[in-house]
């Protein structure tokens, strides 16, 4: 099959401090931040540390294919490269080398709202987008309704853009970048501006165009939408790609990659947040007789032992401790907080060790990222110590639910237990629920 899209040894240089490349308004902020000696507050993230010659290679070398009905996934931190790649992919910008072959007409869907005139209504903004993406007026015209209806913002659709919130901007955006049938569909991480209902809508719209046989390019940070969405992911990395592959070989790379973060010293970790004045020390497993573990059993009991110091010598007599669990792929799997239990820390001490306790560990095997934040309620929920990806917990299969049948591999994100029974028709009846 030949490809729709092919990307040859393409590159993007930026010459950093060079003006005419934004906005106005940006650029005069350039301009007064280089009078003042002081750094570009538009630069891109990376740009500051960039070299002495004054260029930043957004992308170096870039080469991949896509082939009709494929849907990619570009993942990689921010300042990867993946808006840029898009960019070019969407003829907004022009590569300093190499070259990106496009066969078919292209919707993206890069910033919110973008192609939108603030001034006119809705209504008139989906015919001028509609144009602006290569449309004809009664193509739009035909799909007007359906487009408002996605939206969801029917009851404003003639009231001037200028009025809308981002989330309705991106949502009107997205229903027509969706609706006008493109042979190649381009979307950055614009979803997460709308609520989860409307990302649902969006993943399932997404996933129907693949399904109709056209080309999707889908950059997210959302692990789990790539991972459900995409048949196939690249890697960027400080602009190079790195891999490609199937989408779980991708993610997968990726989440190895982050996991290359000393995580065994948490006191030195720099990756936090918060104020400092407690500070996670270390984050380590027991089992039911206090031993050490370094792999956990489904349905065994285990508890978290949070190591910490008070730098402050406050007591936070209302401390919150706050733990996340995560899968591999980053996708929420549960919360448990102190505060949900009812349990009071009290006065803290110089040192200590805060414990969770899990009767049943509700996980199938896997392994499981664990973020941790600490909180004082008496400041309002200030944040002292926040740790996104404190430890790494790794989780056999075992016996959940005591009858000696193990769960499968593939059993979701948690385990439930539960009771199953059998009622007759008689009995039903006599319940009063026929």
């Amino acid at each position: 099959m030949a490809a729709i899209i092919r990307v040859e040894n393409l590159s993007k240089r930026y010459r950093l401090g060079v003006i005419n490349r934004r906005m106005l308004y940006e650029d005069l902020q350039s301009r007064w931040a280089r009078w003042r000696g002081q750094p570009d507050p538009n630069a891109r993230i990376g740009e500051r540390a960039a070299t002495a010659h004054g260029e930043l290679w957004a992308l170096k070398d870039i080469n991949f294919e896509v082939h009709q009905g494929e849907v990619l996934g570009v993942i990689g931190h921010n300042g990867s490269g993946k808006s840029t790649l898009l960019k070019i992919l969407s003829q907004i910008t022009a590569p300093t080398t190499g070259r990106a072959l496009i066969k078919g007409n292209v919707a993206s869907l890069l910033e919110v709202g973008t192609g939108f005139h603030p001034e006119l209504t809705g209504r008139d903004n989906v015919f001028l987008n509609g144009v602006i993406l290569g449309m004809r007026r009664e193509d739009v015209a035909r799909n007007f309704d359906e487009i408002v209806a996605f939206s969801g913002v029917e009851s404003f659709i003639d009231t001037p853009v200028k009025r809308y919130s981002s989330g309705m901007r991106v949502r009107l955006a997205f229903a027509v970048a969706a609706h006008l049938d493109p042979e190649i569909l381009i979307i950055d991480e614009v979803l997460a501006v709308g609520d989860q209902s409307f990302q649902q809508k969006c993943l399932g719209k997404i996933s129907e165009v693949a399904r109709g046989g056209r080309t999707v390019l889908f950059v997210s940070h959302n692990a789990a939408a790539v991972e459900n969405l995409c048949s196939r992911g690249i890697v960027l990395e400080h602009g190079q790609m790195i891999f490609s592959g199937t989408q779980t070989e991708a993610i997968q790379f990726y989440s190895k990659r982050e996991d290359r973060i000393e995580i065994a010293d948490l006191a030195e970790r720099k990756d936090r947040s918060g104020t400092g004045e407690v500070r996670v020390t270390g984050m380590h497993f027991r089992d039911a007789k206090g031993e050490a573990l370094s792999t956990a059993f489904a349905g065994q009991m285990l508890e978290i032992h949070i190591d910490f110091k008070n730098l402050s010598g406050q007591s936070f007599p209302n401390l919150v401790a706050t733990l996340h669990v995560r899968t591999h792929f980053d996708a929420p799997v549960f919360v448990q907080q102190n505060r949900l239990t009812g349990d009071s820390f009290g006065a803290l001490p110089e040192h200590g060790t805060l414990v969770c306790r899990l009767p049943r560990l509700p996980l199938p095997a896997s392994v499981y990222r664990l973020g941790i934040t600490l909180t004082s309620e008496s400041r309002g929920g200030k944040v002292l110590d926040s740790l996104r990806h404190a430890t790494d917990l790794p989780v056999e299969t075992g016996d959940f639910f005591g009858t000696g049948n193990l769960p499968a591999v593939q059993s979701g994100v948690c385990l439930v237990d539960a009771e199953w029974r059998l009622e007759s028709e008689t009995a039903v009846a006599r319940a009063g629920l026929s």
